[in-house]
């Protein structure tokens, strides 16, 4: 099952709804309402701090997360995170902000990558522009936090690694770990490490294969 989050897709929403914290207690209350136990929560990118924050929230109807090619954004004081990802769109302005962000997301062109950039641009600026802070500030106020918070088993599945201040992405090799992966390993004993080579960052679209299996492994307990 998938959701759409607020803001996205077929979910209505407005700029000042649009956090990591509203979007995590939207999926635990989505568990709770549809009374779902033991469910295995998947999130890519963006998506693994909705998970983890749902996780945080409603640890009893979890039994596992997967996090696909996650990241951290912002760290230190949460207020200066905040304010250096405002600066960042600022700069050039969100539209040619988002164009850089999804483009490098690929590392070479594509028709997929054509379609997810075209479809990043088509999200409401007031949304994105919102959002993007706001995820570094969680990064940094609540991301160790909610890693610490885990409970239930827990697989990373990694593809590349992103420069925090740049935003450029580059593909991980077998074997290499990331200062997200680090950060991981950190707070999260036991937890599973997959990388895949040779993809970026839509890791599920361009491996499918090999994310499908691992996650099957996953939910079957193969960790």
């Amino acid at each position: 099952m998938a959701c759409d989050l607020r803001g996205h897709g077929l979910t209505p929403g407005e700029p000042f709804e649009c956090s990591i914290e509203h979007f995590g207690g939207d999926v635990a209350a989505l568990l709770g309402l549809l009374d779902l136990q033991n469910s295995v929560l998947i999130g890519h990118s963006m998506g693994c701090r909705v998970v983890l924050e749902a996780a945080r929230l409603t640890p009893e109807r979890v039994a596992g997360l997967v996090l696909i090619d996650g990241s951290r954004q912002g760290s230190g004081e949460p207020e200066t995170a905040e304010a250096a990802a405002k600066a960042a769109i600022e700069k050039t302005g969100y539209a040619a902000f988002a164009e850089n962000l999804f483009r490098q997301m690929f590392f070479s062109p594509s028709p997929l990558g054509e379609a997810i950039v075209a479809r990043a641009l088509r999200r409401p600026e007031g949304i994105g522009a919102s959002l993007w802070p706001r995820m570094a500030r969680w990064d940094a106020a609540e991301g160790d936090a909610a890693l610490r918070a885990v409970r239930c088993p827990l697989m990373a599945i990694q593809s590349t690694t992103r420069d925090p201040v740049t935003l450029k992405r580059a593909p991980l090799k077998g074997g290499e770990s990331s200062p997200w992966l680090d950060l991981v390993r950190k707070h999260v004993a036991n937890a599973r490490i997959e990388v895949l080579p040779g993809v970026g960052h839509f890791t599920q679209l361009e491996a499918p294969d090999a994310v499908n299996r691992l996650i099957s492994q996953f939910v079957a307990g193969g960790r």
